[in-house]
């Protein structure tokens, strides 16, 4: 139950990460062949297979290489970067709504198939949190999470060595951060959900 949205959600993440950065002019992921949704380019066979089967609900792909320097002429290396880090986590939100506006509309014209504790409804709702808490989870600004590559554009220069010496550090932040991930986006995550859920109850 697990393994199937999580393998859909990383993905669409990564997919996302190689589109956006060919949209900027960088094809260094489409000869690589990462720009597509077939999940065996995106697959790491620890972090999106053995995690999932052991119950974990965590884990990765195989990170989409970015080339910076080959953006098109007139995006700024770090416009570019912040954008296409970006468009992992959005990828996710888009997903959780989608799967939950399939939810809302079967439970309202194919109640056998999406109805209340049937598989296709926990598989969904399933869906929906697990993007959801991917999207938060690498919103967070510790390297190499995409939040971290989203906050380095926006640092202005002065604070940048401040920066560089809390990236060095990111090897014992992530560690913390996986450690204590749970209490850290559960607060942004409630939020995001309860949002979706709002806007999917008008539109159904």
């Amino acid at each position: 139950m697990l393994l199937v949205p999580l393998i859909l959600s990383l993905t669409v993440h990564e997919y996302a990460h190689a589109w956006t950065a060919a949209r900027l002019g960088d094809d260094t992921a489409e000869r690589m062949g990462r720009l597509t949704l077939n999940p065996f380019a995106h697959i790491d066979l620890f972090g999106t297979i053995l995690l999932p089967l052991l119950g974990i609900p965590f884990g990765w792909a195989k990170p989409v290489p970015i080339d910076p320097s080959r953006f098109r002429r007139g995006v700024k290396v770090t416009t570019g970067a912040m954008l296409t880090a970006g468009a992992g986590p959005l990828s996710n939100v888009i997903l959780a709504f989608i799967c939950l506006l399939a939810l809302a509309l079967g439970a309202r014209f194919a109640p056998g198939l999406v109805g209340r504790h049937s598989p296709g409804a926990a598989l969904l709702s399933l869906c929906v949190t697990l993007n959801v808490t991917l999207a938060v989870f690498n919103l967070i600004p510790v390297p190499p999470l995409d939040g971290s590559r989203v906050v380095e554009g926006l640092v202005p220069y002065r604070w940048r060595g401040a920066w560089d010496r809390f990236a060095a550090l990111s090897p014992f932040l992530l560690i913390g951060v996986i450690f204590l991930g749970p209490r850290i986006i559960a607060g942004p995550s409630d939020l995001l959900l309860s949002l979706l859920f709002r806007l999917v109850n008008v539109i159904a």
